[in-house]
């Protein structure tokens, strides 16, 4: 009795694995920015230039969908190479120690009645401290592309995290750079 229990369980695992689908970003068509106040009267704006995100889903309306995002910090970019200098140094980021940044969903929630609007919670770790991290989500549906005939779901992420639960700038107070961060990532994704 027990090795049909076993055999049944796995075929019921395989199954399911198999119902799910992977999607990835697509860098050409993908964004993730950040901004800051800076002095309390502008925004300062930057993006990182290389990053990757992963979603996999049984459901097509991707309500049941989890996400792992890798970023490589120091293709972190401002349009200004001294302040990216900056940014990279042990004063902030410090990538030589700490090269990545990573979140990894751990639930998602439907939020209104409003279509495909979800909040996505995970842990997000960043300069060697990992937190929860709580980000609005949009999922803006799914074509097939008339040239490449992929199937493509578009997403938009945003949210609000402080620098100081991860330990960054922390010579810099907040009336000189806010210590919360705007982020905000637009992002096609292709099924694999």
């Amino acid at each position: 009795m027990k090795k049909i229990t076993f055999i049944i369980a796995t075929l019921f695992s395989a199954t399911l694995l198999l119902a799910q689908t992977t999607w990835k970003s697509d860098p050409m068509h993908s964004k993730l920015q950040f901004s800051t106040v800076h002095h309390g009267i502008s925004d300062i704006a930057g993006l990182f230039k290389i990053f990757e995100i992963t979603t996999t889903a049984k459901k097509d309306d991707f309500s049941d969908a989890s996400f792992e995002l890798s970023t490589e910090v120091a293709s972190i970019n401002t349009e200004v190479e001294m302040r990216d200098n900056h940014l990279q140094s042990a004063e902030f980021f410090d990538v030589e120690k700490y090269p990545k940044m990573t979140f990894k969903s751990t639930s998602i929630k439907k939020i209104g009645k409003e279509k495909g609007k979800y909040k996505l919670t995970g842990n997000l770790t960043l300069h060697g401290i990992t937190k929860p991290a709580t980000i609005n989500m949009w999922y803006r549906g799914t074509i097939t592309n008339p040239q490449s005939k992929a199937i493509i779901a578009g997403f938009q992420f945003s949210g609000i995290i402080k620098r100081s639960d991860f330990n960054i700038g922390s010579k810099f107070p907040p009336p000189m750079i806010s210590d919360e961060v705007k982020i905000k990532a637009d992002s096609e994704f292709i099924k694999q």
